[in-house]
């Protein structure tokens, strides 16, 4: 959490291995991606991580089976895998009735259930959700933060990025910026 500016991005940023540090280590699933050439992080980013935006990112055109598909291109599959598993990340988030609809067809929060589900399709260690509620209303961003929940109780790591304090009161850690440092670090039992 931070105020604009603060260096939340940056931070995210460096954990998606999207960016590189100015000086010392970075650790990802221990591995030091200071130490890593751009196709290693590549690879370390399509094995471990995967990434939840506010827009939603979601190829107009394309259903929402083959949005989830896309993170699949470069994984050593065969179709009917990739297949299987772009389904079973739909209706792991309660979509698997509406994998054939465009996101025009889709409500924000199915779109955003969408983007989840594509950042869940390569099965990764951590999830990084940079403002994932802040296109959605109240009760469709609660909706969310509840599937966040539940992916973090069956292992996966969740790194939310967010301006809202009704979304961090769902954290077991917040971390707070200001002017590129974090200033506070509080562990503390979600709610």
């Amino acid at each position: 959490m931070g105020p604009s500016g603060s260096g939340k991005s940056t931070f995210m940023n460096l954990l998606g291995a999207l960016d590189q540090p100015t000086r010392g280590k970075l650790i990802i699933a221990g591995r030091d991606l200071t130490q890593m050439d751009d196709d290693a992080q590549a690879q370390l980013r399509n094995e471990t991580l995967g990434f939840v935006f506010q827009q939603f990112m979601l190829l107009a055109r394309t259903s929402a089976l083959d949005n989830v598909k896309l993170p699949l291109m470069y994984a050593a599959m065969d179709r009917d895998e990739k297949q299987e598993r772009a389904v079973a990340a739909l209706k792991r988030v309660g979509l698997g009735e509406r994998m054939d609809h465009s996101p025009a067809q889709l409500s924000g929060g199915q779109q955003q259930r969408v983007a989840i589900a594509r950042a869940l399709v390569n099965q990764p260690r951590m999830i990084l959700a940079d403002e994932p509620t802040g296109a959605l209303d109240s009760v469709t961003a609660e909706e969310i933060m509840t599937l966040f929940a539940v992916l973090n109780a069956d292992g996966v790591t969740v790194i939310l990025v967010t301006h809202e304090e009704e979304i961090a009161e769902h954290a077991r850690r917040i971390i707070r910026f200001r002017d590129g440092r974090i200033i506070s670090d509080e562990n503390r039992q979600a709610a």
